[in-house]
């Protein structure tokens, strides 16, 4: 039985190293400095751990603190029982995603944001999440991630949203202790408008969190949604990087009803002609009450579907022809003014039923 202490080499590989700590059955073999976890059961034992012995006592004047190291987060036995595996059909293909969560969606320009990565499937994931300034990439955090499970990376505040302007998930998904379809490592790199972090409607209702969050879709059932070339040197020096002490924030990945999709129908003439010259008002009105109508009636049927009309303040001709018609000709709907947060007073949304 391998001990931590042991020098060991690898049976079905080559390299080996000295135990450093032992979790169930996965045994740390200290590399050159770096921890690989090893199944304990292909380790081979060359040279057994020394007897602990009894210390000498120090003098009071030759004792030196010695700063403490960061050691690398692994889970305990209570960890893998909170986060069981529990397997869908559907979580057979990869659906990963990142996320960005204000702390205060309603004070953009002072709050700080949460970074979670998503893991929608039945595969562990061995990943790193990167970012690139002028010298090159940086690994902002690397770890792996429970099936059905989503993490939190990081936390950060206004003066690291620039740092954000190309970010990239690199990623290895496996399964422990059963057969499972290989699926190909992948890096997956965005380039971000990092001025959407000061925009409110850049965050909304998504499927996995209840606040609202920018989520960017990685890899959409099996396929990435951006691929880059993937090189393995960097993924594997991401792995090797020591972790912090601390157990990153990690909960059950929750899936919520997919929300309507608000339709919006700028009814303004500069956006539906390319020209107004030799047309008469009443013309023009007509156009746009031509466009209310090809819009319900594509949505007649569509229970629950919002749609926003946006007619601008003026003196109120169209708004009330808009109305005038809705009431008339399609009895299934409802009015109401739509958001002045969103749209100001120029605005009405109309609702299927």
């Amino acid at each position: 039985m391998v001990k931590v202490g042991d020098r060991v080499r690898y049976l079905n590989a080559v390299g080996g190293g000295v135990v450093v700590r032992i979790a169930k059955d996965i045994a740390y073999v200290d590399e050159d400095g770096f921890e690989t976890p090893v199944l304990a059961r292909e380790c081979v034992v060359v040279e057994p751990a020394e007897p602990v012995k009894k210390a000498a006592s120090v003098p009071a004047s030759k004792v030196v603190t010695v700063p403490s190291v960061e050691k690398a987060y692994a889970p305990e036995e209570d960890d893998e029982d909170l986060f069981a595996v529990e397997e869908r059909p559907e979580g057979e293909k990869l659906n990963i995603a990142l996320a960005y969560i204000p702390d205060e969606s309603k004070h953009l320009n002072t709050t700080r944001f949460s970074c979670y990565l998503v893991n929608d499937s039945n595969y562990y994931l061995y990943f790193s999440y990167l970012s690139r300034d002028d010298e090159g990439w940086r690994t902002r955090y690397a770890g792996m991630v429970e099936p059905n499970i989503q993490v939190m990376l990081e936390e950060f505040g206004q003066e690291d949203v620039n740092s954000l302007e190309r970010i990239c998930i690199q990623y290895i998904a496996f399964k422990k202790d059963k057969h499972f379809s290989l699926k190909s490592p992948v890096a997956v790199e965005y380039r971000l408008d990092t001025t959407k972090f000061y925009k409110l409607h850049t965050f909304r209702e998504s499927l996995y969190f209840d606040e609202p969050s920018w989520t960017l879709d990685i890899v959409k059932n099996d396929m990435p949604v951006r691929p880059v070339v993937f090189d393995a040197s960097d993924l594997e020096r991401a792995m090797k990087m020591k972790k912090s002490t601390d157990m990153p924030l990690r909960k059950p990945v929750v899936k919520h009803a997919e929300k309507t999709v608000i339709v919006e129908v700028d009814l303004h003439a500069s956006a539906l002609l390319d020209t107004t010259a030799g047309l008469t008002s009443s013309e023009i009105l007509d156009y746009q009450l031509g466009k209310v109508r090809e819009t319900l009636d594509q949505y007649r049927h569509a229970k629950g579907r919002k749609i926003v009309f946006i007619h601008g303040k003026g003196e109120g001709v169209l708004r009330n022809a808009l109305l005038k018609e809705i009431r008339d000709k399609y009895k299934n709907c409802s009015c109401q003014d739509a958001s002045f947060r969103e749209y100001g007073f120029g605005a009405t949304m109309v609702t299927v039923h």
